[in-house]
């Protein structure tokens, strides 16, 4: 018996430094090209005016899709923060999706709303809406009252209502800073074959907001939120500008992402039965053009910026990993057969495995391999080169990738301009490997528990509402 447990340990033990050798060389792979791609983006950006490159190239009309459900602490902000930004021709469609709050009567007060016929361009179907209302003070606003039918619904809703050429999907307690429309839209003007772009996400949690505009960039002083900024720097910087450069962007974020809408009503909308919806449009995109041997390129731009509130208790933060990670799985399962398929070209071969076998599959063998990992220390059995390359490869490589997260935020952008937040970003990637990322873990491994016990809902999302100076 003992003999045949210390084989098993032998075996696992292998997966187990695999997996992360593997895991933690996609990453440091990704890092290298996004620190290529941004050295080049920031000659670009030296070179061209955007301003100049609209001007010349003409600017796409755009309608911004804002699905809300009970967002009355954010939504007034975050509409002014639509409101005021730069760019030629635009409009707002605030999806209401049947709010038990008074989210629909903040933007009633707020911007005198009145009702006004407006007749859908497209067919998708969606819970019954209600009404529609005009903004009496700012004319590109509406507003789209509807019966709950979930987020995708509401996006589909939105873009059945959509008259312009693009769409671009923002969260409702999200803002966008003022440049942001004009930096994420250019890569459709750059490139014909755009059908998709997104821009990154930054948590708004600690910085002040007035206006519907971030005046002064902060850290958080939750030590929840402090970790998920190194952790969206990591995912974005890190992860998608080396995505894009190696043509592998298999995830457009749906807090912040435009798209063609002719193709996105091709396809059909959004699924309204996925938690994932937005991974799941991509790689329902990218599937669609494909197969039907259309040119297409899907990009992500690092500078045009959408600032969100991230969670700040463990409860509500497990809830949206769990349900992050249902979406992966659902997403996984509802496209299987573009894994290792070489019709799908870069997508099937390396983007897709490396979702299913080190997202999807990952918390299997990372929580896994922390409990064995506790139990043979427990047991006095662990073996000390074993125990000096776990460490190596968990929390050394861990810490140098997240090193190089932030140092290609400070490269780069320097939205943190303070050495004391700088200091603080460099410590958190150490400090998360002590107790954060095993959390992360376990959230994602209970989400693939809840997935295979078939929860589909997405738990209360508390919105605590921006710092104002």
């Amino acid at each position: 018996m003992k003999e045949a447990f210390l084989a098993f340990l032998a075996v696992f033990h292998v997966i187990v430094l695999v997996y992360y050798v593997v895991l933690n060389g996609y990453y440091l792979v990704t890092s290298l090209f996004a620190f290529w791609a941004l050295r080049r983006h920031a000659r670009r950006e030296a070179s061209i005016d955007i301003d100049d490159l609209i001007a010349t190239a003409g600017a796409p009309a755009v309608t911004l899709i804002v699905p809300a459900y009970n967002e009355s602490a954010t939504i007034e902000e975050a509409s002014r923060s639509l409101l005021s930004l730069q760019y030629p021709e635009y409009e707002i469609l605030i999806v209401n999706d049947g709010s038990t709050d008074n989210t629909l009567e903040v933007l009633r007060r707020a911007y005198r709303l009145v009702p006004t016929p407006r007749y859908p361009l497209a067919h998708i179907s969606t819970a019954r809406v209600r009404g529609v209302y005009q903004s009496r003070t700012h004319p590109n606003l509406w507003v789209i009252d509807k019966e709950n039918g979930k987020r995708a619904d509401a996006i589909n809703a939105g873009i059945n209502y959509c008259r312009t050429p693009l769409l671009c999907i923002v969260d409702a307690d999200g803002i966008l800073e003022r440049d942001a429309l004009i930096r994420i839209v250019r890569p459709f003007l750059e490139d014909d074959l755009t059908i998709a772009t997104g821009g990154i996400i930054r948590i708004v949690n600690g910085c002040v907001v007035r206006d519907g505009v971030v005046k002064e960039v902060r850290m958080p002083r939750n030590i929840l939120a402090k970790f998920q900024v190194l952790e969206y720097l990591r995912a974005f910087l890190a992860g998608r500008v080396g995505w894009d450069a190696l043509k592998i962007m298999l995830l457009i974020s749906g807090a912040f992402g435009m798209f063609r809408r002719s193709l996105v009503v091709a396809v059909g909308g959004l699924a309204h039965d996925s938690i994932g919806e937005d991974l799941e449009l991509t790689v329902r995109l990218h599937r669609y053009c494909r197969e039907r041997g259309i040119p297409y390129a899907i990009h992500f731009v690092p500078d045009p910026v959408a600032w969100t509130e991230a969670p700040e208790t463990i409860a509500v933060l497990g809830r949206q990993r769990d349900r992050w990670h249902r979406g992966l799985i659902d997403t996984m399962r509802r496209h299987i057969r573009v894994l290792l398929n070489p019709r799908y070209g870069r997508i099937g071969l390396v983007a897709f495995p490396y979702f299913f076998f080190l997202e999807m599959l990952g918390p299997v063998v990372e929580f896994t391999g922390y409990i064995v990992f506790a139990l043979v220390l427990a047991l006095g059995i662990a073996k000390l080169p074993f125990v000096l390359l776990f460490l190596a490869v968990t929390i050394l490589f861990g810490t140098v990738l997240s090193f190089a997260a932030v140092g290609l935020e400070e490269l780069s952008f320097r939205r943190y301009p303070r050495i004391r937040d700088l200091l603080e970003l460099f410590l958190l990637a150490i400090l998360e490997n002590l107790g954060y990322r095993q959390l992360h873990t376990y959230f994602r491994f209970r989400g693939i528990i809840s997935y295979l016990r078939g929860q589909t809902g997405w738990g209360h999302m508390e919105r605590k509402g921006f710092q104002k100076a």
